[in-house]
C-alpha cells in the first residue's frame, strides 16, 4: 500500500478537540490535494472524524470550513493546476469555493467506533491516558480487517507499552503535533523499539508533505517536549514556595512569572504557560512520567491543591483563556489567584511590589519579540546574561539559576538517551515553545 492508498481511508479519534481538530483539518487537506491529482481521480478519500459529541463535531466542521478557506486564498496558482480539467471553474472565487466544498466533502462525522473499522491509519487525540488509548486501539484493531496503523498524538505515553499492551506489533507511533497543530511547525516523532520501518517512513513523509520541522525523540516517557517542560515548571513552582514564605504566595507567582518572562527572554511567564497547557494537563502529564523517573519526583502538590479548588487553567472552545494562576481579560493577566484567601487579586499592586523586590533589569536587556527577529540575538543575549551574572539584585541572581536549572534538564535529556543530541533539545524548545534561544548553550557556564 502506497502513500497515496494509505491516506484513502483515514479516521481522528477525538476531532472535536483542542488537538484533534488541528489535526483532522491538515490532514483532510493533504488527503483532498491527493484526491485531485490526476492518478487518484475517480478514487474515493474518506475522512472520519469521530468524537463524543455530535455538537461539537458540528463545530469542527465549521473550524475546519473557515480555516480551508484561509489555505485556498494562499494557493489558488496550485488550485488552478489542480482543477485544469475544470472548464466550469473559470474565476479564482469559483475554485476556492470548491476546494472548501471538496474538502468538507471529505469528512465523515460520527460517534460511534465503528466507523474507524475499514480505515487504514488512524489518528488518535484523546486524553494522556494510556488505559483509555489501549481501549480504543485494541477495539479498532480487533474489528478492522485492513491491520491498520495507529499514530498517536501522546505527549508522555511511551509507545512500546501502549503497542504492546494493544498488541499491535509495532503498527504504531508516536506523531507527537504542537498546539495549535495547524500553526505549530513542530513534530516529536517517537518510534518504539518494535515499530515496523514502513510506519516511521510513512510518518516523515506525511510530515514532510505538511512542511512541518520534525525531532524524533526516543521512546521515554515525556519525551523531550515535557522532558523538559515538566522539569523546568517544577522549578517555577519551587522558587515560588521558596519566596512565598518572605513574599507572600501571590507576589511570588508574579516575581517567577516576570523572572521567567522578561529575564530569560520567553513568549510568556512559566505559570501563564501551566495556565495555556491546563494544570490538570500538567498534573496528569507528571503523574504518567513519575513513575519513570525513580530518581526524580516529578510531582507538585501546589498543582493538587489548585485542582482540588477547581482551579484548572487551559482554554474554552473559542481559544480564550481559563482562570488558573492567573485570571484574564482579552489575553492580558488581571489577576492572581490567592490560595489563602481562595479569590484572585488585582496585578497592577502585586506588579509593582514584584518589580521592586526583583530589581531593575540592566541597559542590556532585550524582549522576546525583539530578539526573535534579530539576526544578531545571540551576541546580544550573551552581553544580557553576562549583565545579569554580575549584578546582585534578587531577579538576576533567580534568572541565572533558573537558566542553569535549564541548562542542566537539556543536558540529562542527552545523557539520559531521551533526546538523541542537545540540538534536538534546542530545536524541540525554540520551534515549540518558541524560545528565543535553546537551553543547551553557553549564556549560563
Amino acid at each position: 500500500m502506497n502513500y497515496s492508498e494509505r491516506l484513502q481511508n483515514v479516521s481522528v479519534l477525538g476531532a472535536a478537540g483542542k488537538m484533534g481538530s488541528g489535526i483532522l483539518l491538515l490532514t483532510a487537506l493533504e488527503m483532498a490535494d491527493l484526491s485531485l491529482k490526476p492518478e487518484n481521480k475517480g478514487k474515493k478519500f474518506v475522512l472520519n472524524a469521530i468524537d463524543l459529541s455530535y455538537d461539537h463535531l458540528m463545530g469542527l466542521l465549521d473550524y475546519v470550513r473557515t480555516q480551508t478557506l484561509k489555505a485556498a486564498e494562499k494557493k489558488t496558482v496550485q488550485l488552478r493546476a489542480l482543477y485544469a480539467d475544470r472548464a466550469d471553474l473559470i474565476e479564482n472565487g469559483e475554485i476556492i469555493e470548491e476546494y472548501v466544498l471538496h474538502v468538507l466533502r471529505l469528512i465523515r462525522p460520527a460517534t460511534d467506533m465503528k466507523a474507524t473499522y475499514e480505515s487504514h491509519l488512524i489518528f488518535e487525540a484523546v486524553n494522556e491516558n494510556k488505559a483509555l488509548k489501549v481501549k480504543l486501539f485494541t477495539e479498532i484493531d480487533a474489528n478492522n480487517p485492513h491491520t491498520p496503523w495507529f499514530l498517536t498524538n501522546t505527549s508522555s505515553v511511551p509507545i512500546h507499552e501502549i503497542d504492546e499492551e494493544a498488541k499491535l506489533g509495532g503498527r504504531i507511533l508516536g506523531f507527537h503535533f504542537y498546539n495549535p497543530p495547524a500553526i505549530q511547525k513542530l513534530v516529536e516523532m517517537i518510534p518504539a523499539k518494535g515499530t515496523l520501518p514502513e510506519v516511521t517512513e510513512f510518518s516523515a513523509a506525511y510530515a514532510k508533505n505538511l512542511r512541518k520541522i520534525v525531532v524524533q525523540s526516543n521512546d521515554f516517557a515525556g519525551f523531550i517536549g515535557n522532558g523538559h517542560f515538566m522539569r523546568d515548571a517544577l522549578h517555577g513552582i519551587q522558587k515560588v514556595e521558596e519566596l512565598a514564605k518572605t513574599y507572600g504566595f501571590v507576589q511570588a507567582v508574579v516575581m517567577v512569572n516576570k523572572v521567567a518572562q522578561d529575564y530569560l527572554v520567553r513568549p510568556m511567564g512559566i505559570f501563564q504557560l501551566i495556565d495555556y497547557v491546563g494544570i490538570d494537563v500538567m498534573q496528569f502529564i507528571m503523574k504518567v512520567m513519575n513513575p519513570y523517573n525513580p530518581s526524580e519526583n516529578l510531582h507538585a502538590s501546589l498543582l493538587d491543591a489548585l485542582m482540588d479548588l477547581g482551579v484548572k487553567g487551559g482554554q474554552n472552545n473559542d481559544g480564550s483563556q481559563k482562570d488558573g494562576f492567573f485570571q484574564y481579560e482579552k489575553g492580558r493577566i488581571k489577576s492572581v489567584y490567592n490560595l489563602d484567601t481562595k479569590s484572585y487579586e488585582a496585578i497592577d499592586t502585586l506588579q509593582a511590589a514584584a518589580d521592586a523586590a526583583l530589581g531593575q533589569l540592566p541597559a542590556t536587556a532585550i524582549a522576546w519579540k525583539n530578539a526573535i527577529k534579530d539576526s544578531s540575538k545571540d551576541a546580544k543575549l550573551a552581553a544580557f546574561f553576562q549583565s545579569l551574572k554580575s549584578m546582585n539584585e534578587l531577579g538576576a541572581k533567580l534568572a541565572i539559576e533558573y537558566g542553569k536549572k535549564s541548562l542542566a534538564i537539556g543536558e540529562k535529556l542527552v545523557a539520559d538517551g531521551v533526546a538523541f543530541n542537545a540540538q534536538d533539545v534546542n530545536t524541540v524548545m525554540m520551534t515549540g515553545f518558541f524560545h528565543a534561544y535553546g537551553p543547551v548553550n553557553e549564556f549560563f557556564n
